[in-house]
């Protein structure tokens, strides 16, 4: 059996999960990648690619079966090669009692003054053990596989991050990377599925996601329940309690309350918590909204929707806001207004100034309305802005005095059987209907990306127009969302 350092990467992303190693194993296809995924790679590839022209000398071992680049790699360490892309490295242990042959492809190893510096591109910029644990995993094995190949460490382990920098990765002699593929390789070797609860944030990124989200709400699973988290599907599991409907009658708030679960290198108590659980899962039983208390919404003729398009700083030199939209509605609603950030060099500055300048006019014709928007983005990115840029006339000033999150008005006011409050699955609960096959944050970062690497100006155009149509239906669908609330109060 082989077991390669991607395997660590199934395992661990988009979020780690058991039972993905399982049904790579087991030949089961994941949906196709989407947009964002392919410009990832797109942009890892190229990363990559401009690192290797930076090199005068390298040996390229790209091309050929697995064993002549192994073959191929100890001649050139023989000699002594200044750099060489694409090595391979192999070496066999034994995991779980079972000689595993173990496989590796760095992006270079590069000499130094007595051995070797194994490197790998990421277009990752927190190469941290929280934010990114399969990579350091990826490079300590190489260090592991490179030590028993050749009798003895490498110089260093290091990322060329999306930052450009250099980013150093301790090297354990491959201790915590061995012990993970050990896990991966139970995993992938299991008689049967091994468990790993779902999770909204967990699998909606997952390529398996389309396979094991509708079974899981199919058999009304507790974690499909708004604020469970994973630790209590796995306490409630080994309870017996697999089920929202288990769940309600075996709990009420006070014993939920004091059940403890995994949390951290410790347990904690479902605490205060318990109540909001059990009333989601009444909402899931029922199929219907739990009406909890009116919904805080300032009764006013007219309402700013407001929402903003952006890069965040891994796949940007800055964290980059694209388009700045707004709209009113209400008794006299407006038009729908687009800040575009141009594509030279100062068109961050220029959408920033094109939003104050569209947000000045709408003071001055409405004056202090609430601009609406959903989850805290918006207010984080405008004091970015006002950082980055000023506010010399005081009108992001004031959107931040008059915004109105409406996320945390939803969650105070109502429980509804969803699995997430994000505006895409609640703009589908009260029935808002979009015009566009895809849609999403995600994909308009892609398409984003697509319009800044196109040199036709009708393609730009037309990419840019549909991430237009899709900011002015976010506005549309925060409106739906608004007045439904209003229906409610």
């Amino acid at each position: 059996m082989r077991l390669t350092a991607s395997d660590l990467y199934t395992y661990h992303l988009p979020s780690r999960c058991e039972l993905r190693p399982y049904l790579k194993a087991n030949a089961v296809e994941p949906s196709p990648p989407g947009p964002f995924e392919e410009v990832l790679r797109t942009l890892g590839k190229r990363h990559e690619r401009q690192h290797l022209e930076s090199f005068a000398d390298v040996v390229n071992l790209s091309s050929g079966t697995l064993e002549e680049r192994t073959e191929r790699t100890i001649e050139e360490v023989g000699r002594s090669a200044p750099a060489i892309y694409q090595a391979v490295l192999r070496a066999e242990t034994v995991l779980n009692g079972v000689t595993i042959e173990i496989l590796g492809e760095p992006d270079f190893l590069l000499r130094g003054s007595d051995g070797y510096v194994i490197r790998d591109c990421k277009i990752a910029r927190r190469i941290t053990e929280a934010d990114h644990p399969e990579i350091r995993r990826q490079l300590e094995l190489y260090g592991w596989l490179y030590e028993n190949t050749f009798g003895k460490p490498p110089i260093r382990l290091e990322v060329f991050s999306g930052t450009g920098e250099l980013e150093p990765i301790p090297y354990d002699g491959g201790t915590a990377a061995l012990a993970e593929l050990g896990i991966v390789h139970a995993l992938t070797g299991s008689s049967e599925e091994p468990f790993s609860p779902v999770g909204w944030s967990k699998c909606q990124p997952c390529g398996y996601s389309k396979r094991c989200w509708p079974a899981a709400e199919q058999r009304h699973d507790v974690a499909v329940i708004y604020g469970v988290d994973q630790g209590l599907v796995r306490e409630l599991r080994d309870q017996g309690v697999s089920s929202y409907d288990k769940l309600i009658s075996t709990f009420d708030e006070k014993t939920l309350a004091a059940l403890k679960r995994p949390w951290g290198s410790g347990t904690q108590k479902v605490g205060k918590r318990a109540g909001g659980i059990l009333t989601m899962a009444r909402a899931m039983e029922r199929g219907g909204a739990i009406l909890l208390q009116p919904p805080d919404i300032p009764e006013v003729p007219n309402y700013v929707m407001f929402d903003l398009e952006g890069m965040p700083p891994h796949l940007d030199e800055v964290d980059k806001i694209y388009l700045w939209g707004t709209q009113v509605f209400g008794d006299k609603p407006s038009e729908y207004h687009a800040a575009l950030s141009n594509f030279g060099e100062d068109g961050d500055r220029e959408g920033w100034e094109s939003f104050l300048g569209k947000a000045a006019r709408i003071f001055s014709e409405y004056g202090a309305l609430p601009f609406v928007h959903w989850h805290h983005y918006e207010k984080s990115k405008i004091n970015l802005y006002i950082d980055r840029y000023g506010d010399p006339d005081g009108v992001a000033g004031t959107v931040l005095d008059n915004l109105l999150d409406l996320l945390p008005v939803t969650q105070r006011s109502i429980a509804l059987p969803v699995s997430s409050y994000s505006l895409k699955v609640i703009e589908k609960y009260v029935g808002f209907k979009r015009t566009q096959d895809e849609f999403g944050g995600e994909w308009s970062m892609a398409k984003y990306i697509e319009a800044t690497e196109t040199e036709d100006e009708a393609l730009r155009s037309e990419v840019m127009d549909s991430i237009v149509t899709y900011n002015r239906e976010d506005l549309a669908a925060t409106w739906a969302v608004l007045e439904w609330l209003k229906s409610h109060v």
